[in-house]
C-alpha cells in the first residue's frame, strides 16, 4: 500500500484534502472544520470568517476592478458521524479512501480544498489580473440545506456562482432538476361490507379506482433533451382499504415483521368495500414550463374522472413544490469558460443536465448585492466512487486535474 505520509509531504492540495477530511463534520457539527478552514485562509492573509449561521465566507481582493468578480461554493459537512476519519491510499495507488470504517468526506471537501487552494495560489500571484473571488463554504447541505437557506446573499459581489459539488471530473452542469410532492385521493365515501353490499354497483371500491388513475398517469421519464432527462414522474407508494388496524398495531405495539408490507397486506381488512386510497409521487424538472404541463394533464385525467363517477367517487391531486428548478440560464459564459478550461488541459468536458436537487437551486432563484440574479453551475472536480459510503474512493490524478479545470476555468473567465 502507498504511503498516505509521503503523498501528503509531495502535494499541498492532497494535503489539505486530507486535513480537511480528517475533521468529522456530520451535518450540524461543523464549527471544528470552519474553523480548520479559517486558520489556514487567514494564515495565508487571506480574510476569512463565519457568519451569523455559520458558514464560512471569504473573499480575495480583485487586483483589476475593470474585471468581474466569481464565487465558488461547497458544502463544509459530510454524510457521516463524528467518528475518526483514517484516511489511507488504496493498495493500487489511485485512489485516497478510509480504513473502510465510515465515509471519506470527499462530498464536499473536494470542492472546499480546491477553492481554498486557488484562492492562496491567488494570494500568491498578485500579478494575476482578476475582479475577485469569494469563497462560500455552507453547513448542512446534506440533510435540510440550512446553510445555503441562511446566506446573506446580498452581500455576494459576484454573479456567477460555481458550486464544486458534481462527482465526476469535467462536468459542467447547467441546470437542474425541481422537486415536487404529488399526492393523489380517491374518496368513495358509501362503501359498505365486501359480502352484504357487493351487488351494490353504486357502492365503488377505492383501491380499485385508485388503480384506474394511476394507470393512466405517466410513469418515469417525461420529456428528455440533448442535455439529458428535463422532467419525469415516479409513483412512490399506494396506500388504501382497511389498513389502518395493521398499521395501529406496529404504532403502538412495537411489532417488527422482515417485511412491513407483508405484514399489513396479511393483516388489512379485507371485508369492507374501501372507501380511501391514497398514492404519493415525486415529479421532477429542470423547465418550470413542462412540469406545469405535466401536473395540468394529471389534473385533467382525475377531471375526467370525477366526471365519469360523478356522485359516486371524487380524486384530488395535490401538487407541492419542495425544491423550485435549477434552470438552465441563457446566458452560456461560464459554459463556454469550461468548456474552453477542458480543452486547454486535456480533459472531456460533459456539459449537462443533472436530474437531482443541490445547493444550485437556491442560487439560481437568490439576488446579488447589484440586484442581480444569480447564476449557478455545478462543476466536477473529481472522480469521486461510492460516495456516501465506507468504501468511498477518491480517483487522486483526476482530483490533481480536476484542480487544473478550476484554475485555468478562472483564468480564462478573467481574460
Amino acid at each position: 500500500m502507498a504511503d498516505i505520509k509521503e503523498l501528503r509531504n509531495e502535494n499541498e492540495l492532497i494535503n489539505l484534502f486530507c486535513t480537511l477530511a480528517e475533521i468529522p463534520s456530520p451535518s450540524g457539527e461543523e464549527d471544528k472544520v470552519a474553523s480548520k478552514i479559517i486558520e489556514i485562509l487567514t494564515a495565508a492573509g487571506i480574510e476569512a470568517k463565519q457568519d451569523d449561521f455559520g458558514n464560512v465566507r471569504s473573499k480575495l481582493a480583485a487586483t483589476d476592478t475593470t474585471k468581474r468578480p466569481l464565487a465558488l461554493s461547497s458544502h463544509m459537512d459530510v454524510v457521516g458521524d463524528a467518528s475518526d476519519v483514517n484516511i489511507r491510499i488504496s493498495n493500487d495507488g489511485k485512489y485516497i479512501e478510509t480504513d473502510k470504517t465510515r465515509t471519506l468526506g470527499s462530498d464536499d471537501k473536494v470542492g472546499v480544498s480546491a477553492a481554498m487552494y486557488l484562492a492562496m495560489y491567488l494570494k500568491k500571484h498578485p500579478e494575476i489580473k482578476h475582479g475577485g473571488l469569494e469563497l462560500i463554504f455552507t453547513k448542512d447541505e446534506e440533510q435540510n440545506m440550512t446553510g445555503i437557506h441562511n446566506v446573506k446573499f446580498n452581500e455576494i459581489d459576484a454573479q456567477y456562482v460555481l458550486v464544486l459539488d458534481a462527482d465526476k471530473l469535467g462536468q459542467i452542469q447547467i441546470s437542474g432538476a425541481s422537486y415536487t410532492n404529488g399526492t393523489l385521493i380517491v374518496d368513495a365515501p358509501k362503501g359498505g361490507h365486501s359480502g352484504i353490499d357487493i351487488w351494490d354497483k353504486t357502492r365503488l371500491n377505492a383501491a380499485k379506482l385508485i388503480g384506474e388513475l394511476i394507470a393512466q398517469i405517466p410513469q418515469g421519464e417525461y420529456k428528455r433533451d440533448e442535455f439529458g432527462t428535463v422532467t419525469s414522474i415516479n409513483i412512490g407508494c399506494v396506500i388504501g382499504g382497511g389498513v389502518e388496524p395493521a398499521i395501529q398495531k406496529i404504532a403502538q405495539k412495537g411489532i417488527k415483521a422482515e417485511s412491513y408490507i407483508e405484514y399489513v397486506a396479511d393483516n388489512c381488512l379485507t371485508n369492507i368495500i374501501n372507501t380511501k386510497a391514497m398514492a404519493k409521487y415525486s415529479i421532477r424538472s429542470s423547465e418550470e414550463a413542462n412540469e406545469n404541463q405535466l401536473i395540468n394533464d394529471i389534473k385533467k385525467i382525475v377531471d375526467n374522472f370525477n366526471k365519469k363517477y360523478e356522485g359516486m367517487a371524487k380524486a384530488e391531486f395535490i401538487a407541492k413544490s419542495k425544491m423550485k428548478a435549477f434552470e438552465k440560464s441563457g446566458d452560456e459564459t461560464i459554459q463556454k469558460v469550461c468548456v474552453e478550461a477542458c480543452n486547454n488541459i486535456g480533459i472531456k468536458a460533459d456539459v449537462s443536465s443533472f436530474h437531482a436537487g443541490a445547493e444550485t437551486h437556491i442560487y439560481a432563484h437568490e439576488k446579488n448585492k447589484n440586484g442581480e440574479i444569480l447564476k449557478p453551475y455545478l462543476l466536477g472536480l473529481a472522480d469521486i466512487y461510492n460516495m456516501h459510503s465506507s468504501n468511498e474512493m477518491v480517483d487522486i490524478a483526476s482530483f490533481l486535474k480536476g484542480y487544473e479545470f478550476l484554475k485555468e476555468s478562472f483564468l480564462i473567465f478573467n481574460k
